[in-house]
């Protein structure tokens, strides 16, 4: 079944809930995005009992601690598991040139050695390039440079095996160039800070953010049927899904979802929703 399991939903600062990522699985394979902040990547994956024999490839959006720090730990773990037999034999991590020397830096300084010497030999540092596709298990992925005017950060569109477009802009909002890559996608995972009543608290347009109906309103602009909102502040974590998806639903006329950590979100193809 074609499924998202969220492992972690909340923000850099979040102390409620993990950092923002996700395993995506296919009837065939399975990728995870982005890793948190550090080794509660091993917690998350064990409630959400999830293998590490599953975690054959990872797509690193960019550098932050918040995406990059867990991807670190999975490295470490992996490794091992490789070479004593008990892993399919390789993992491949996608990612920025950015993402690449900050990974190929960290492990060198702060890896054991004999870990370390198994990236590039079972472990591989893919290095992705803006409108690159390629096969991951039995998922067709289009990298794409968001075009941010900060840190390098890359998104991707994956066409599923039933058909179902499913589009991940990382943890920042739509930007135009972008277009080609979302208009009409089946499914949209969006960044929303916090709440758009809230803007004045978190002031998440200081910080390359947006709010919930802000990313309600760009997805009806570009026709998505379904809207999918992480990233978020953690403060109301108990009314944050029903908060959240009410103030995209305002301006988005699909199915808006925002789930919580370790819930999984079928893929499910359904009939465009979106009034006329």
């Amino acid at each position: 079944m074609n499924a998202i399991t969220f492992l972690g939903t909340g923000n850099a600062m979040c102390t409620r809930c993990y950092n923002t990522c996700f395993y995506i699985r296919s009837n065939g394979g399975g990728m995870l995005v982005d890793a948190g902040g550090g080794n509660g990547i091993f917690r998350q994956l064990h409630k959400a009992h999830i293998t590490y024999e599953e975690i054959r490839h990872i797509f690193v959006t960019h550098v932050h601690t918040d995406h990059i720090l867990g991807v670190v730990w999975l490295i470490r773990k992996i490794s091992p598991l490789i070479h004593k037999g008990k892993h399919p034999g390789k993992l491949f991590i996608y990612c920025n040139s950015e993402v690449k020397h900050a990974l190929e830096t960290i492990c060198r300084l702060l890896i054991p050695r004999k870990i370390n010497r198994a990236i590039g030999e079972s472990i591989f540092l893919q290095e992705v390039h803006d409108g690159e596709q390629l096969m991951v298990d039995d998922m067709n992925m289009t990298c794409f440079d968001l075009g941010t005017t900060k840190t390098m950060q890359y998104g991707f569109r994956l066409l599923m095996p039933d058909g179902q477009s499913v589009v991940c802009l990382g943890d920042e909002p739509f930007y135009q160039r972008n277009e080609s890559y979302v208009r009409d996608c089946d499914w949209l995972l969006c960044e929303a800070f916090c709440l758009y009543k809230d803007r004045e608290q978190f002031r998440p347009y200081d910080k390359h953010h947006s709010t919930a109906l802000d990313a309600g309103q760009q997805a009806e602009v570009l026709g998505v049927k379904n809207l999918v909102l992480y990233h978020t502040e953690d403060t109301n974590l108990a009314t944050r899904k029903e908060a959240y998806t009410a103030e995209a639903k305002t301006h988005f006329s699909g199915q808006a979802y925002c789930p919580n950590e370790l819930e999984t979100l079928p893929l499910t193809a359904t009939a465009d929703s979106r009034q006329a």
